[in-house]
């Protein structure tokens, strides 16, 4: 290597290790999060369940809550919480549960969090861009398959995302 590019290397070292100022980041629309939200609802309703949906974007931030019309109006925050789950662990809250038994108590505790099955990480092209949470069905475990049968429906538009 001629000294003028050894030079030129370490002259360029700092800018190439600096952080970037704007971090570009996959956003869940609200177009494919009250598809979501709703897919999941009449999942549920097909089984006979009356069940509330919330979508969260990647930062935990509520994109569509959708409550059935017999759906207990608790189950909106139930909702809501569950999908906390997957966002900030990145994995379904049925496997977080199993997971982390140890800290689920804690947990509970935390505004916006809660451990319980019924929730599932939205990824697009790889990326987390959210999550789904659904609260109102017999048990975590039935909440958990209408959400996934949401995501199912959407699936190609998730795997082919740009």
């Amino acid at each position: 290597m001629n000294k003028t590019l050894f030079s030129l290397f370490f002259a360029c070292l700092p800018a190439l290790c600096q952080a970037s100022d704007i971090v570009p980041v996959k956003q869940i629309g609200l177009e494919l999060a009250t598809e979501i939200a709703m897919k999941s609802v009449e999942a549920c309703r097909n089984s006979g369940y009356n069940v509330s949906a919330v979508v969260l974007d990647r930062a935990g931030n509520m994109q569509v809550a959708l409550r059935d019309t017999l759906a207990a109006p608790y189950s909106l925050e139930i909702a809501e919480r569950k999908a906390g789950m997957a966002v900030m662990s990145g994995i379904p809250s049925s496997d977080f549960r199993k997971a982390r038994g140890d800290i689920r108590p804690e947990l509970n505790h935390i505004q916006g969090l809660i451990v319980m099955e019924g929730a599932l990480p939205i990824r697009a092209a790889g990326s987390l861009i959210g999550a789904v949470g659904v609260s109102g069905a017999p048990g975590g475990d039935k909440d958990e398959i209408c959400a996934l049968n949401a995501l199912k429906a959407v699936e190609e538009r998730l795997e082919f995302a740009n």
